[in-house]
């Protein structure tokens, strides 16, 4: 094979971790914790079928068409009336559909980020958007948070300090990977202080539905007076995750930036699948749905928390995460996860070593388990093995 004088770029990118440990799981006898991959037992299909048809029915060549970069209206309408119900109120207008809300993380360091600009974001956070804005060569500044989200003071004092920040990334709702959940006076003054900055914020929202307990939080959005935060909504979580279904809700000017990015990068969405998620919100009723899949999921964190108490050495410390689809162990700081993952896969159990998700400290003594992809049965055997071998380590 020919050596290619490949782009400065590419030197940031790193494999993701997640990914290749979803290689490994997909091999028949793993019992997974890895990826927060969506139960397809929990898909509906019948219905997924039933729009699928009509879709082709109603209207067939225009869903098989090109179409516009924004696209589908009725779509976009619907998702304006579902994020009211959040608090966020907006227009159609301000509505871009993305190809996952994975794409807008994408496109919004495309749009705001130079060589050398630093993006703020929790500690630790989603290594999906790591990757993402690595390949505009910016560099990370992890803000110090506890279980209530980022430490407004802390916040202030880094903006106070260091040049050239661009942006924050945060996953205010059930955080990849700790499962946090923001307070509202948190998000209040954290608002407060991004004003004074006037600093842009992406809102990575994919779990804000999937809450178990206590009572739904107004996004960060919906507390944004100055047009200053950039909201990522996703139907992966909640409907169907093939279908590559999420949305950026951003101010106007903001948003023409992702059109330019959009049509760069592919055009426009999936029009056929535009149409099979609006047919769906349209004949179906999706918040039964997802009753069905919080009630399957909230069963499963319990039973995973039940199991981390009772098989687990006890001087390690684990979150309560209120929803989504993460549990978050962190154990004594002389054990590295990444050792104790190459003997838990000699037992056939997976999970994510916490050390990825820390853009700047060196912090090895973590590890993100998913609940919602395993049944009862597996968590309990798995979380067991797991808490065998957890206990030869500490």
């Amino acid at each position: 094979m020919p050596l290619l004088n490949y782009a400065e770029r590419m030197e940031k990118l790193k494999v993701s971790e997640v990914r290749e440990i979803i290689k490994f799981i997909m091999q028949p006898g793993i019992i997974s914790f890895a990826g927060g991959i969506p139960d397809g037992r929990l898909f509906p299909m019948e219905a997924v079928a039933d729009i699928s048809q009509k879709v082709l029915n109603e209207c067939g060549a225009e869903s098989l068409q090109y179409a516009s970069s924004e696209g589908y209206i009725p779509l976009r309408e619907q998702i304006k009336q579902r994020m009211a119900k959040y608090g966020i109120q907006s227009e159609v207008e301000n509505i871009l559909l993305l190809n996952g809300a994975q794409q807008g993380i994408e496109f919004s360091g495309r749009i705001l980020l130079d060589q050398g600009d630093i993006v703020l974001c929790e500690s630790p956070t989603y290594l999906g958007a790591l990757n993402a804005y690595k390949t505009y060569q910016c560099d990370f500044k992890e803000v110090p948070c506890d279980e209530d989200g980022i430490i407004p003071e802390e916040l202030e004092k880094i903006l106070k300090t260091i040049p050239n920040i661009k942006m924050i990334y945060t996953v205010p709702d059930y955080q990849n990977p700790t499962g946090r959940q923001w307070t509202l006076e948190r998000r209040q003054q954290f608002m407060e202080v991004v004003n004074r900055h006037h600093l842009p914020v992406v809102e990575d929202s994919p779990y804000y539905e999937l809450r178990y307990d206590g009572e739904s939080l107004p996004p960060l959005k919906a507390l944004d007076t100055k047009g200053l935060v950039i909201y990522l909504g996703s139907f992966s979580k909640i409907f169907c995750p093939g279908l590559r279904m999420g949305w950026v809700c951003a101010d106007r000017n903001i948003l023409q930036n992702f059109i330019l990015a959009k049509q760069s990068c592919d055009l426009q969405g999936n029009t056929f699948a535009e149409r099979q998620v609006s047919f769906y919100l349209r004949d179906y009723d999706i918040q039964a749905h997802i009753e069905e899949v919080r009630k399957t999921y909230k069963y499963r964190r319990d039973v995973m928390q039940e199991m981390i108490e009772s098989e687990f050495p006890k001087n390690i410390k684990n979150t309560a995460p209120k929803g989504g689809t993460f549990i978050w162990v962190e154990l004594p700081t002389d054990v590295n996860a990444r050792e104790v993952l190459q003997e838990a896969v000699k037992k056939n159990v997976a999970f994510i070593p916490g050390g990825s998700f820390y853009p700047e400290s060196n912090t090895e003594n973590a590890m993100r388990l998913s609940f919602v992809s395993m049944d009862e049965q597996e968590i309990r055997k798995g979380m067991k093995l797991l808490g065998q071998v957890l206990k030869t380590f500490i």
